[in-house]
């Protein structure tokens, strides 16, 4: 079993088969004969192994957990529910099989009880590697990079050459800007895991965050379909082509990122950087024109105007870029067309996503509530729901209530656009002090982001706090902010208060 411990099923695969023909028992040697297949990819000699095989009874746990990995690589969430019940009543003290229940919890939209779940594993096994991982990442989604920290270098410190823990270490470390104990950890990983696809990816991350962009485009390349399947890869690779100035493929990249990801801001920056920068000024007028609710958008979609000899209405933009900065929030646009989503109504979660914030952006607050309760009472546990029905609340004017659903959504996952409408929301029911410590929180736990830096610098410089304005500013500039309109009329603001 020593092959599977290490993953690698080809190996595993001929030490079984060996054991076969020593006369053990197909029953027994059936779970770990799926393992390994489902190791390889071979999902059909995997069935073929699990699916109507009467496991031995001291390995049946075993055999029906696996049956749940199967079901899972395969999307079949209601499959894997039931084997995994099923693997429970034999190993209902089995860290790892929590772990696996834990994992389809989440992807099956029960977060809540996925974190449960993660408490439930850590209890059983607090120095199981699989268990302190999956806490760990868990931590990350809510609490932020250097809440996680503690939960990998534990885990570490019982398996020191654990895979996947390696990996998820050196990724928060170079979050947090940690590079020489990231490379460590790289190195570490190399010698223990040379073939890991991660490994190639997160020395790409590190030679790019050094300017080395030709050498993180050969180690992109050099990962298979990592850059085409991994949505931090595609953002990798996008900046990477923006930086050696192929601005059409940083274009086509960020393109298909943004619809995969409709909600990250950042991306929506990047591409409309691409397509100023690769000239395609009508493509940013059509596609940004009615969306520049941020500083720095406003100001390339005025430029854009610029290029393409309308000088009134590039006017209108760029003084909107030249605003004091403030806290802005809009309204999340839809997928789809508000008579499309009518159509399909709540048959999924994205169409209820697409038809609340259609209901929203039309007008209808009042409804998209209404329509908000019921998809969050249909799915108590996803904190992606509470999160909607929270910015239904919101709409409504109701920043009070928003902010008790929000900060429910945000004990399972703290992504930046629901920070930044707790913030918001705090602030609309006057409570400016509390929106201050939450964005000084979210800053601790990740650094990297330059728009939630830039926030926290404008109210440093509120608070006539200059110094720790002025290195938010330099931190927010270093990652990704640099020509943000608005940075540099804070720096000039606080210039002039010191005299300069």
């Amino acid at each position: 079993m020593a092959a599977l411990a290490r993953g690698d099923g080809i190996a595993a695969e001929a030490d079984l088969r060996a054991e076969l023909a020593k006369g053990a028992p197909r029953n027994q040697i059936a779970p770990f004969m799926g393992e390994a297949q489902l190791m390889q990819g071979n999902l059909a000699d995997a069935h073929r192994w699990l699916d109507n095989e009467d496991f031995a009874p001291n390995v049946r746990g075993q055999g029906f957990r696996i049956r749940g990995h199967l079901a899972m690589r395969e999307g079949k969430l209601g499959q894997a529910e039931k084997a995994y019940a099923t693997a429970l009543q034999f190993e209902p003290d089995s860290a790892d099989l929590w772990v696996d229940i834990g994992r389809m919890r989440y992807r099956s939209g029960a977060q809540f009880g996925a974190v449960e779940a993660s408490k439930k594993a850590i209890t059983l096994g607090p120095e199981n590697p699989s268990a302190l991982l999956f806490r760990a990442q868990l931590v990350r989604d809510s609490q932020g990079m250097a809440a996680a920290l503690p939960l990998f270098e534990l885990g570490l410190k019982h398996s020191p050459n654990n895979a996947p823990l390696l990996a998820g270490y050196a990724a928060t470390l170079g979050e947090l800007g940690r590079a020489k104990e990231m490379l460590a950890a790289l190195r570490k990983l190399a010698n223990t895991n040379p073939g890991n696809p991660r490994l190639l990816y997160l020395q790409a991350v590190l030679a790019a965050r050094a300017g080395d962009y030709d050498l993180a485009r050969g180690l992109l390349q050099r990962s298979g379909d990592l850059e085409r399947q991994m949505p931090a890869a595609i953002l990798l690779l996008g900046i990477i082509d923006l930086e050696n100035g192929n601005y059409a493929s940083a274009a086509q990249g960020f393109d298909r990122l943004a619809r995969l990801q409709p909600e990250n801001a950042r991306v929506q920056r990047l591409l409309a950087r691409a397509l100023k920068l690769g000239g395609s000024d009508r493509e940013l007028i059509a596609r940004f024109a009615g969306r520049a609710d941020t500083p720095y958008i406003a100001m390339l979609v005025g430029r854009a105007y610029e290029a393409i000899g309308d000088r009134e209405k590039a006017a209108g933009f760029l003084n909107r870029a030249q605003r004091p900065f403030a806290m802005t929030v809009r309204d999340l646009a839809p997928a789809t067309d508000l008579d499309v989503a009518e159509l399909y109504g709540d048959a999924s979660g994205p169409s209820t996503v697409s038809l609340v914030r259609g209901l929203v952006a039309a007008g209808n607050p009042t409804q998209a509530k209404a329509r908000a309760d019921a998809f969050l009472a249909r799915y108590p546990q996803s904190s992606d729901a509470m999160a909607l029905d929270g910015d239904a609340s919101l709409a409504m004017g109701r920043p009070d209530l928003a902010t008790q659903i929000y900060n429910r959504a945000a004990a399972v996952r703290r992504p930046w656009p629901l920070a930044k409408r707790m913030i918001y929301a705090l602030i609309e029911q006057g409570r400016e002090v509390d929106a201050a410590n939450l964005l000084a929180r979210f800053v601790k736990g990740e650094p990297n982001n330059a728009e939630a830096c830039a926030l926290l610098a404008r109210w440093a410089y509120l608070q006539g706090d200059y110094t720790r304005a002025t290195m938010l500013l330099d931190h927010a500039s270093l990652y990704g902010a640099a020509n943000d309109p608005t940075l540099v009329s804070l720096r000039a603001a606080i210039a002039r208060k010191a005299g300069e």
